[in-house]
């Protein structure tokens, strides 16, 4: 019986470590990288500033399978209309590609 509840607790444990709120987001660089390739200029995590903050964003595209994808091309292609009128500039050149997934999963993750 004791081992059943050891093996139940370990279960659980590694469930809760597996969480997808884990993910292999690496919220420190990429923080990092936000604030080196200049989004924090115009965005925040939990506020709008010039653009749209990194929670709403993320609300915008939960469940949607292919936001990383259409996130990253947005961002390093740069575009307007989908948060109002004032236009988000192209950003490629700024980081590497890995880079700018890295960022895009942590906004993603809010």
């Amino acid at each position: 019986m004791l081992i059943r509840s050891l093996l139940a607790v370990a279960g659980v444990a590694c469930l809760w470590m597996a969480s997808p709120a884990q993910a292999a987001v690496d919220a420190a660089k990429a923080q990092e990288l936000l604030t080196k390739s200049g989004c924090v200029a115009c965005h925040a995590k939990d506020k709008k500033l010039v653009g749209p903050a990194f929670q709403e964003i993320a609300k915008k595209y939960k469940g949607n399978a292919g936001a990383e994808a259409q996130l990253i091309k947005k961002v390093m292609e740069g575009g307007s209309g989908n948060w109002g009128a004032i236009p988000m500039p192209p950003n490629k050149g700024k980081a590497s590609d890995a880079d700018f997934k890295v960022m895009v999963e942590y906004v993603l993750a809010q």
